[in-house]
């Protein structure tokens, strides 16, 4: 029987109420009287409660969680039953044990600058194996000047301990199709080729720009580095600003024949054919061998190279005008026969077209000097230059080919290349006169380009029409005609 409490106050009903709460919940848990608890208690929890019950509560889940743990480890390890089945293998042969020449081929990759020299004292190979392979006829030829990623291999037994590695064999390619594999016995090095067959295949590399640049989009169709330079700076040079001109939409296609061997591409040839289509115009370009010489040509047999190039030397400002001008050194008026690019000492020059070296050397105000003759009366100076380039007089040389480098030789107040343009002896204004046309093929010549050239072409065409069938786009202009072509 649960004793009375008066009420105390106004609010005695309310805590008579409370008390009585009380009371039930300490008879339900085996707690007589009130007394257990803290008179402070009025049924409400304080801050304090909730501390207290937040810390036995963490107490009690980090318990639970150890616990089991620690019994689990306590456990004695339970041993896991083993068999071992004893099995039957093949005798090794005695040959084998002894090693057979051949079975331990080591096949290496020239890295960038690495020599043969340096890959036998890599593998610890004593000189005199690789003074023995050079001996060998045509193999010093072929293994003095390793290009990266030349594949050569060398057969290495396994060394006893204690013992110096022995070369037993060594293999290399003489050339695309022949495979040289020498094998050293007794002191003797015998040597046996291999041929293996290769096989030509002319193919046609398609690109678009659809985001990225040229570069990456060329790259990622196939074509290296030097290929992209031919197409940017050799074939549409003069006809697409590659900085300028590019937009989303324009592609590319390149034939080239390209060697294959047991199913791997071995190399690729030079770029016969290529389209650039910008816009609603289709630039094209054919190679073709004149004279001996390969050069670019449009479809109906035009030269794509320019007879000359206007400035002979890259990233210049122009100085000085052709015409009458007051000498900045000596100081009167005086003609000035050509112009003046202003540039750093040191910045390559180069020739303004094919020509033959006519002189090199020093040639009163204008230092050293360079003087070419491209033939039909036309002639280019180059003055003030630091240094010459490897050329001599009586050279023949292509257009672009390196000169010399900007200077401030003879009667100059700072570096610059002085450029002259020469007609029949008369100095000309290389920057307004019209430049004379590169000849056209004719004839034979003609003939023999358009039978050359017109498979190429075709090709190109079918597979572009594969490639680009459902590119919405109007039929661009061909500035040469398939019957031209």
């Amino acid at each position: 029987m649960a004793p009375a409490y008066p009420p105390i106050g106004p609010n005695g009903p309310r805590r008579a109420r409370l008390q009585a709460i009380r009371v039930r919940a300490l008879e339900q848990i085996g707690v007589d009287g009130p007394g257990r608890l803290p008179a402070g208690f009025h049924g409400r929890w304080t801050r304090r409660h909730w501390a207290h019950a937040s810390l036995f509560a963490t107490l009690g889940m980090l318990a639970a969680a150890l616990v089991p743990g620690f019994s689990v480890a306590m456990q004695a390890p339970v041993a896991t039953p083993r068999t071992t089945l004893a099995i039957a293998l093949p005798m090794l042969p005695a040959a084998r044990l002894q090693g057979v020449p051949g079975d331990s081929w080591q096949v290496m990759h020239v890295r960038r600058g690495q020599t043969l020299g340096a890959m036998f004292k890599e593998l610890g190979l004593p000189a005199r194996s690789l003074q023995a392979i050079l001996d060998q006829p045509g193999a010093r030829a072929a293994l003095t000047r390793l290009q990266p990623g030349t594949e050569v291999a060398f057969d290495l037994p396994v060394a006893a301990s204690g013992q110096a590695v022995v070369l037993r064999g060594f293999r290399y390619d003489r050339d695309a199709s022949h495979r040289v594999e020498l094998t050293f016995d007794d002191g003797q090095v015998r040597e046996r080729v291999i041929e293996r067959p290769t096989e030509t295949r002319t193919v046609v590399v398609s690109g678009a720009i659809n985001g990225g640049s040229l570069y990456a989009v060329a790259r990622k169709a196939g074509l290296q580095a030097r290929d992209i330079d031919v197409l940017t700076d050799e074939i549409f040079k003069y006809d697409v600003d590659f900085d300028k001109d590019l937009k989303r939409g324009d592609r590319f296609s390149v034939v080239r024949e390209e060697l294959w061997r047991e199913g791997q591409r071995v190399s690729a040839g030079p770029i016969l054919a290529a389209t650039f289509t910008t816009g609603d115009t289709i630039h094209s370009g054919f190679r073709y061998l004149r004279n001996g010489k390969p050069e670019y040509f449009t479809g109906d047999g035009r030269p794509l190279k320019k007879t000359f190039i206007r400035m002979p030397i890259p990233y210049a400002r122009l100085t000085s005008s052709f015409g009458a001008r007051r000498h900045p050194v000596l100081g009167r008026m005086r003609m000035h026969k050509g112009v003046d690019y202003g540039a750093g000492s040191g910045t390559p020059i180069m020739a303004a077209g094919d020509a033959r070296v006519e002189y090199v050397g020093w040639k009163g105000g204008y230092g050293r000097v360079v003087i070419l003759d491209h033939g039909r009366g036309y002639s280019t100076l180059y003055g003030h230059m630091s240094r010459f380039g490897k050329i001599r007089p009586g050279q023949r040389i292509d257009q672009g080919t390196l000169i010399g480098y900007v200077g401030s030789t003879g009667l100059a107040t700072g570096p610059h290349l002085h450029y002259e343009f020469r007609v029949g002896g008369v100095h000309r204004n290389p920057l307004s006169i019209t430049m004379p046309p590169p000849e056209p093929l004719t004839g034979r010549e003609l003939a023999a380009f358009r039978a050359q050239t017109g498979p190429a072409l075709a090709r190109i065409r079918t597979v572009e029409n594969v490639i680009y069938a459902d590119v919405a786009t109007p039929a661009p202009k061909s500035k040469t005609t398939a019957k031209k072509a």
